[in-house]
C-alpha cells in the first residue's frame, strides 16, 4: 500500500473518531468496579435547576467520582438539549407535548405557578376574569379591581418557559394577546421585579414564591379560582394550576444517568424536594 494511501486512511479515521466524538453527549459512565463516576450535565427549567442543583450536590457527596453541573435556560432549552445530546437530562418544569413524545419523561416532584402581587398591595384577591383583563390590557389600573389608584405593570415570562404556557392555558390566552410592560425570564427575576414595583403584577412557582415570602421578600401569593396558592393545596390536587417537575432524556436511561434519576425520584431527596416547597412523588 502506498505511503500517500496510508495517511488517507489515518486521517479518514482521525476525523471519523473525531465526528463521532463531537455527536456524543458529556460523559456519563460507570467504571469497572461498579463505582459511579463521571459528568452529568442538566440544562433546561429555572424551576427545576435549583432543585436538581440541590439533588445534584447530595448525588455527588455520595459518588466521589461523579460531578454534576446543572445550567438553566428554560424548559425549551431543556427539551432542545437532551434531544441533541448536549446535556446528558433535560429540565422540563410541565408535561410533555404530544410532539415529544419521542423524550422520555421522568416526574421528581409537582409544583403549582400562581400570581403574585407586592406586599403593600391593597388587593386581596382577583377572579380569572380580572387576571385576564388585566394581561389583556383592559384593566389597566388597580382602583379598577377595588385597589388604590396606580397603572398596574403586567409582568410576563418570556417564549419558552414553561410556566408561560402553563399559564395562558390555563387563563387561555394567546401570549399576543398579553400587554405587558416588562418581560422577565427565571422565577427569581420575576420575584425581584414584583418585589420592587408596589403596583407590579407577575405570575410564578408557587415554590420559589413560598420560599422568598418566607424569607420576606415583600410579596404575597394570590389564590386562584378562590384556592390558596400552597404546596399543601398543589399536594391535594385542589388547586387548579399545577405541572409535574420532570427530567427528560434522548434514549431510556443506563448506567449513571438512570442512577441519578433514581436517585431523584426517591425518598431520599424528599427533605430536598420539601425544603424548597415542591410536592415530594417519592413513594
Amino acid at each position: 500500500m502506498k505511503h500517500s494511501q496510508i495517511s488517507a486512511i489515518a486521517i479518514g479515521l482521525v476525523t471519523s473518531i473525531w465526528l463521532q466524538g463531537c455527536s456524543q453527549p458529556p460523559q456519563a459512565v460507570t467504571n469497572d468496579a461498579n463505582r459511579l463516576q463521571g459528568k452529568l450535565v442538566l440544562t433546561g427549567s429555572s424551576t427545576v435547576a435549583p432543585l436538581a442543583a440541590e439533588i445534584g450536590k447530595k448525588f455527588e457527596s455520595q459518588h466521589s467520582g461523579v460531578r454534576v453541573d446543572v445550567q438553566s435556560g428554560g424548559s425549551s432549552r431543556g427539551i432542545a438539549d437532551a434531544r441533541q445530546g448536549v446535556a446528558n437530562i433535560g429540565m422540563v418544569s410541565r408535561a410533555l407535548k404530544p410532539e415529544e413524545k419521542d423524550l422520555k419523561a421522568f416526574s421528581i416532584a409537582r409544583d403549582g405557578v400562581t400570581i403574585i402581587l407586592h406586599q403593600e398591595n391593597s388587593v386581596q384577591s382577583l377572579t380569572d376574569k380580572q387576571i385576564v383583563d388585566i394581561y389583556t390590557g383592559k384593566v389597566n389600573n388597580w382602583k379598577q379591581v377595588g385597589g388604590k389608584d396606580g397603572a398596574i405593570t403586567v409582568v410576563n415570562k418570556a417564549e419558552g418557559r414553561s410556566t408561560l404556557e402553563l399559564f395562558t392555558h390555563y387563563f387561555k390566552l394567546k401570549n399576543t394577546d398579553i400587554k405587558a410592560q416588562v418581560v422577565i425570564g427565571d422565577n427569581e427575576q420575576g420575584i425581584k421585579t414584583v418585589a420592587g414595583n408596589p403596583n407590579a403584577i407577575g405570575y410564578v412557582s408557587i415554590g420559589s414564591a413560598e420560599n422568598s415570602a418566607a424569607n420576606k421578600v415583600p410579596i404575597k401569593l394570590l389564590a386562584v379560582n378562590g384556592v390558596a396558592a400552597t404546596t399543601a393545596n398543589v399536594q391535594n390536587g385542589s388547586f387548579p394550576i399545577s405541572r409535574p417537575l420532570n427530567l427528560v432524556t434522548k434514549t431510556e436511561p443506563q448506567g449513571l444517568v438512570k442512577e441519578f434519576i433514581n436517585f431523584a425520584q426517591s425518598q431520599q431527596v424528599s427533605d430536598i424536594v420539601k425544603k424548597q416547597n415542591f410536592v415530594s412523588i417519592a413513594q
